[in-house]
């Protein structure tokens, strides 16, 4: 009940009558708000980063967030009242609870969600019927929990599996005064660490040739100083002692590209090339793909284009080249798609860079993003007229980063060839935090080149070195002279990306058992100089801007001292641990003991866990190898 004062007065002969309301000295009753704070994980209690969570209440207009790279979630300043919570995350299937938020208190709920049912339909073609038809039944009833193998183990995985890698021998050693010189191409990819935690999670040894030791090294981030004087990526150079030989020495080559803020970033003409292929329905395929690309959806801006190109026996634009800020459309567009048909990979990517080239941004990130298992069976599917044509479309100045997906039929050496032809990164997608790692987290580095044709050159002083070998990069050897040759291609770094080499060396002094040749009768032997006496090697770079057709020339003495670096000892970790995957002929005393030792104490700074994770990896992986030598007995 409101109070009124009535007041009245003359002015200028007339009667004025005024009427106010009386301030209530009774306070309004007001109710504290309540707050929801959460986690969303998958069935393996693993966090799942950029999953919808929606908190809804009859006549209250629904609230939503995203779960951060933790999985994690809040609501703040809610009524007090029942609210129901669903988690949605495109591939999965919807989880909700009731939650009753109390005034002034905080109330916490987790939520699990479960890999969705496969909806995607698997065409069977008229070529093969029976072939095709077992083939589908077996695939889905090892897709099935507890048919027989698990989600997409078993008999299924072990009587199909058709993964192709490319044969790996690893470097040789060199003696410096035949061979002073090293030349080799810079690489960012990361696949074969991820590939290699996919084997050894599910209780396998990876296949020896799965291992590239160069990437394993090169998914880390190390402390490396920020470029400075306008250049694209600082150099780092440290030597250390070699963990699995005592007279030997360990010498780092370490490259940090320029980080760029957000709110930095170039426009992107982006074109999403999907696989929808009958090879690709199970749900660390498409599914996982679909997942994956709307974690990076919403962190597209008004700036940036979109387009969705799918192919199976045939080709589509399903998203026609849309604005980045359209975050709705784009995840509409990612739901529809089913899987099913032969795999028309050449067409596929014949129309992905005609709409790439049709959008394309001038000063802006022009990329086709491959998301794929590999297996190109229909169309053009030799490597040799792939790789030619993606040579051939690279001219435009768009790019190809690569996205691998599944098991059992991964394509491994395709995938590698193409992301190298196309001046891109290839990385392999075994979980959505892989997602989160590489679309969201690195995404500068993914999608953003601030260097291309990156070559490295290394020149050893033979009065220091007897011999040397680089550890990894076995397909990114250049010939010497390539070095200097700027028609070469070679590779290219993302904004963030660093680039971790290490080598192996044998003092100046110490017995090497090397092959040499013969005296030669016609030349003069090369003698050691007196210039650069205490060096022990230079390093020399050369790179073209992301535009540019000239390369730039660096390089870096680097003295011979010794010193304790705990980024040297990680990535010393790192090669110890996949030598012995590989069973090299170099890993001389390495352990998986040794490695782990190594690794916990030189772990540093982890931010975002995934040195933990590799320290728990080389556990799993003596864990492999002690079955393995126990079912051998």
């Amino acid at each position: 009940m409101s109070l009124y004062r009535i007041g009245a007065f003359v002015s200028g002969g007339a009667l004025l009558v005024t009427l106010s309301v009386v301030p209530s000295s009774r306070p309004r009753a007001q109710t504290a708000p309540g707050e929801i704070r959460g986690v969303v994980r998958d069935s393996q209690s693993l966090p799942l980063p950029g999953a919808t969570v929606i908190a809804s209440r009859p006549s209250v207009a629904d609230q939503r967030t995203s779960t951060n790279e933790k999985g994690e979630f809040s609501f703040v300043k809610l009524d007090p009242g029942r609210y129901t919570v669903t988690a949605r995350l495109m591939g999965f299937v919807d989880s909700s609870k009731p939650v009753d938020v109390v005034a002034g208190q905080t109330t916490r709920v987790s939520l699990d969600l479960a890999v969705g049912q496969l909806s995607e339909r698997v065409t069977v073609t008229a070529e093969t019927p029976i072939l095709d038809a077992s083939l589908a039944k077996m695939a889905r009833a090892a897709a099935t929990p507890g048919a027989g193998g698990g989600a997409i183990g078993g008999a299924f995985w072990q009587r199909f599996n058709t993964e192709a890698y490319d044969r790996i021998n690893d470097n040789q050693w060199n003696a410096v005064a035949q061979h002073p010189l090293s030349t080799f191409s810079a690489d960012v990819d990361t696949a074969s660490y991820s590939n290699v935690r996919r084997f050894l999670r599910d209780g396998q040894a990876p296949p020896k040739d799965a291992v590239r030791t160069e990437e394993l090294i090169n998914y880390f981030r190390f402390d490396y100083p920020e470029p400075k004087d306008g250049r694209p990526f600082s150099v780092t150079t440290v030597v250390g002692e070699c963990p699995w030989n005592a007279s030997h020495r360990l010498a780092l080559i370490g490259l940090q590209a320029r980080k760029i803020d957000a709110s930095r970033l170039p426009p992107r003409n982006l074109v999403f090339l999907i696989d929808v292929s009958g090879s690709m329905f199970s749900p660390n395929k498409l599914p996982l793909v679909k997942a994956s690309l709307a974690m990076l959806a919403p962190n597209l801006t008004d700036k940036d284009r979109v387009a969705i190109v799918v192919y199976a026996g045939n080709t589509g634009l399903v998203l026609p080249s849309t604005s980045g800020a359209d975050t709705s459309t784009i995840l509409e567009a990612l739901a529809r798609l089913e899987a099913g048909g032969s795999t028309n990979g050449g067409a596929g990517l014949q129309l992905a860079y005609k709409v790439a080239q049709e959008h394309f941004i001038k000063g802006g990130v022009n990329r086709v993003v491959l998301a794929t298992d590999g297996d190109f069976n229909v169309g053009v599917t030799d490597q040799g007229s792939l790789l030619r044509l993606i040579e051939e479309k690279r001219k435009s100045g768009v790019a190809l980063s690569v996205l691998g997906f599944g098991m059992g039929n991964l394509k491994d050496s395709t995938m590698v060839k193409l992301a190298d032809a196309g001046n891109g990164n290839y990385a392999y997608i075994d979980s959505l935090t892989e997602a989160q790692k590489v679309l969201v987290e690195e995404a500068g580095g993914t999608l953003v080149t601030v260097a291309k044709d990156v070559k490295l050159q290394v020149e050893f002083n033979p009065r220091e070195v007897a011999a040397y070998r680089l550890i990894g990069y076995e397909k990114r050897i250049l010939k010497d002279e390539d070095f200097n040759d700027d028609k070469k291609d070679a590779g290219e770094m993302g904004a963030g990306h660093s680039v971790t080499a290490l080598y192996e060396f044998v003092p100046a002094g110490q017995p090497i058992d090397v092959p040499t040749v013969d005296p030669l009768k016609y030349q003069t032997k090369p003698t050691a100089t007196s210039a650069g006496n205490g060096e022990l090697m230079t390093v020399k770079l050369r790179y073209k801007d992301p535009d540019g057709d000239t390369s730039r020339l660096m390089d870096v003495p680097v003295p011979n001292r010794v010193v304790k670096s705990a980024d040297l000892g990680f990535a010393a970790a790192v090669v110890e641990f996949g030598m012995l995957l590989r069973d090299s002929e170099f890993k001389g005393s390495a352990s998986f003991q040794s490695a782990s030792v190594l690794a916990q104490a030189n772990k540093g700074a982890d931010a975002h866990g995934h040195r933990a994770e590799f320290i728990r990896l080389i556990g799993a992986a003596e864990g492999v190898s002690r079955l393995q030598t126990t079912a051998q007995r």
